[in-house]
């Protein structure tokens, strides 16, 4: 329980504090650079899911909304049943990592909203007058991750793309989405590790067990 608690403060804790700093000294597409052209801190904001993705409206954001509150339900839920179960350290701070970044989103999307201005043009202000830019459940998730390692050109030749810019890696994101993409690769990697195949022999005498 302690390593999966001490897990989910520390993405949490640096999630939120990297976010509010990104929020307050920065306006929308603002950029700073940290390792040349090919690792930036550039300012975005989206409505939705990790990388930029959304779903459109106001409807669509409520959804969005919901559903990680469900998805947060279920993986804490899955994260007590694991520790209680004594399962390997790997797939307790994997799921750890899944739920701190999912919980680390949805405080943007609960409360940024309601906390912070616009930062159109300038950095927001904390608790404006007047209220915040959104109501709640309708916050933006702040994003500033951004590694562009190469920029070219799309080929003439290419259909519908051809002489079109392009950069990889195209997707802003931010801490809590980092925490989400390490926790799930892990689980792939490990699943053998971590959720071994029973024999036939332990199958049947868990069958004959429950009955």
């Amino acid at each position: 329980m302690r390593k999966a608690l001490l897990t989910i403060l520390f993405v949490l804790i640096f999630d939120q504090i990297f976010k509010i700093w990104i929020k307050t000294t920065m306006a929308l597409g603002d950029e700073i650079p940290v390792l040349g052209d090919w690792f930036l801190l550039h300012f975005t904001e989206n409505k939705g899911m990790a990388f930029g993705l959304e779903l459109s409206g106001k409807w669509g954001k409520l959804i969005l909304s919901l559903f990680r509150i469900v998805a947060i339900g279920i993986i804490g839920w899955y994260l007590v049943k694991i520790i209680h179960r004594k399962e390997k350290t790997g797939l307790i701070i994997s799921i750890s990592l899944i739920l701190a970044g999912a919980i680390g989103n949805m405080i943007d999307s609960a409360f940024y909203g309601l906390i912070f201005s616009e930062s159109y043009h300038q950095a927001a202000t904390v608790f404006p007058e007047g209220g915040g830019y959104a109501t709640f459940l309708h916050g933006k998730v702040v994003d500033m991750l951004y590694f562009p390692l190469f920029r070219g050109t799309y080929p003439e030749w290419l259909p519908f793309l051809g002489g079109e810019s392009f950069s990889f890696f195209r997707p802003v994101f931010n801490i809590a989405d980092s925490a989400i993409t390490i926790g799930v690769f892990v689980l792939l990697v490990f699943q053998k590790r971590f959720f071994p195949q029973k024999t036939e022999e332990e199958q049947a005498s868990a069958f004959n067990g429950s009955e």
